[in-house]
């Protein structure tokens, strides 16, 4: 017999080495989430048992496991904070995210591999801004933009400009963006951007050398198909016309004025942000039976999506209450109808205007009386000031004065530990990844030509009815019936992870 035949022999009847043995566990945990079974062909079908086999994360040489969906729940977290443990704002959001996920984790293991790759943004961008202020000094600070996942499509997101601004910040809202993106329809991926550069304590001239500057650096990352930055805190229409201005100048692929990248320098429907939460609460009640004609709303911050807002509150028969700015509050016991809003919209169209100048306007409007916004007794409340303005104190508040539903009408507005006591009180909570997202649907999406008012609030009530349907029922198929927000993350989630499982492990 000639040796090559020998050995060939030897190695059939050999038994398998533990390197050949350890092969089919160092193929992709993704593989068998495809329906071909990912890069590598397989066939073998998977299995709750065989994901719970595997170990879902390897720290310092440790292998964890989980065996239920809370369990996995709390090794992810446990991972954010070891990545990000200087982060507050990003692991508060991912956890209460997270949490949410524990039922799909319990009769989908392989989607909590799924969750892991999302521990960390595609790419974060952080450069510095220059800019002449009106003395002829140069100024600096520093600007970022974090492209979280393009798993559905382009990253979309606001900037944002502001003392507040970090890289915690944005991560967060990034991470955000990505789910709330989801739900759209609009096969959008997530991201954020922004300065720490504050808007509220420079010129008009200084802003506009601002914006060109920023837009020099991060036009080198954004652009149709790849990234579409849009509206954000304290980046209005004015901000993102700068923008495209200075965009244009350098850019080889333009758009059409009010369509595409930065919608050509003119947003074409702004009160659209103001309308889509106000019609996700319509749906929710008219669910429900009821409507919102004759409700008492409770409406915090003054800016254009606030006063749309009040103005879609007062077309469908309610009556909103309050406006507030970083001064303080407006409170009008019978109401605010549109003439004294145009009032107030009047007063806050001059940059750096307060709000507690309609009162020498009107005569029967308080001013911080009382103190606390939260003190004024509602039925329905729309916060839309800043990120985390309802805690659990306020939340207890609410509850106490006959509030019966809270709809975010602004980037996370209650704290995780509000959402936990909403739910405790009883009161219904939407949260802004559903309720916000008819209007980005609808912003995206304008046509090329002009759409008649009364058109895009009916676009954006049927968006906002769809969005509502899915998110209750995703609750429903999850055993969490109710529960809008666990609703809403796990609509969203499964949307983003099923794409992310057809595209491999990148």
């Amino acid at each position: 017999m000639h040796s090559a035949t020998i050995r060939a022999a030897a190695r059939a009847a050999a038994p398998p080495s533990r390197l050949a043995l350890r092969r089919p566990a160092a193929l992709s945990s993704l593989a068998s989430l495809t329906p071909g079974g990912g890069v590598h062909g397989s066939q073998t079908p998977s299995s709750p048992r065989r994901w719970r086999n595997k170990p879902l994360l390897r720290v310092h040489g440790e292998e964890l496991y989980f065996k239920t969906g809370p369990e996995a729940v709390k090794l992810l977290a446990n991972e954010a904070n070891r990545r990000d443990g200087a982060k507050p704002l990003y692991l508060a959001q991912f956890e209460s995210f997270m949490a949410s996920l524990a039922p799909v984790f319990d009769r989908s293991p392989k989607y909590a591999w799924l969750a892991k790759i999302l521990l960390e943004p595609e790419r974060t961008v952080s450069f510095r801004v220059t800019y002449i202020d009106d003395w002829g000094n140069a100024r600096t600070n520093r600007g970022w933009r974090v492209q979280y996942a393009s798993s559905l499509g382009p990253y979309a997101g606001g900037l944002h400009f502001g003392r507040h601004v970090t890289a915690d910040h944005l991560k967060a809202q990034a991470f955000d963006a990505t789910f709330a993106n989801a739900l759209t329809g609009q096969r959008l991926g997530g991201a954020a951007g922004g300065s720490n550069f504050d808007p509220t304590l420079a010129s008009e001239p200084e802003i506009q050398r601002f914006c060109q500057s920023f837009m020099t650096e991060l036009g080198k990352y954004v652009g149709p198909g790849s990234d579409l930055p849009g509206l954000g805190v304290n980046v209005g229409a004015a901000e993102i016309g700068y923008m495209y201005g200075q965009y244009k100048r350098t850019a080889e692929t333009l758009s059409k004025h009010g369509f595409g990248m930065l919608w050509g320098g003119s947003v074409p429907h702004p009160e659209v942000f103001g309308y889509s939460p106000v019609a996700f609460a319509a749906n929710l009640l008219a669910a429900r039976g009821d409507s919102l004609k004759g409700k008492r709303c409770l409406v915090t911050g003054s800016g254009k999506v606030a006063l749309a807002v009040a103005e879609r509150l007062v077309a469908l028969g309610a009556v909103p209450l309050t406006l507030s700015d970083s001064s303080g509050h407006v409170y009008e016991p019978e109401g605010l109808p549109a003439a004294k809003l145009a009032r107030i919209a009047t007063i806050k169209a001059e940059r750096g205007a307060r709000v507690g100048r309609y009162i020498v306007a009107s005569t029967t409007a308080a001013y911080n009386d009382p103190p606390d916004i939260y003190d004024v007794p509602c039925d329905i409340v729309f916060p839309t000031a800043y990120a985390g303005e309802i805690d659990a104190g306020a939340a207890e508040k609410l509850a106490a004065r006959g509030c019966g539903l809270v709809v975010d009408a602004g980037y996370a507005p209650c704290e995780p530990t509000a959402i936990a006591a909403f739910k405790k009180l009883g009161v219904t909570y939407a949260p802004f990844r559903a309720t916000m997202a008819a209007g980005v649907s609808v912003a995206w999406s304008s046509k090329e030509r002009a759409i008649l008012k009364p058109d895009v609030a009916n676009a954006v009530d049927a968006e906002a009815a769809r969005i509502h349907d899915e998110v209750v029922r995703t609750a429903t198929e999850y055993n969490v019936r109710g529960d809008l927000h666990a609703g809403a993350n796990i609509a969203s989630f499964l949307r983003v992870a099923d794409v992310m499982a057809s595209h491999g492990c990148v």
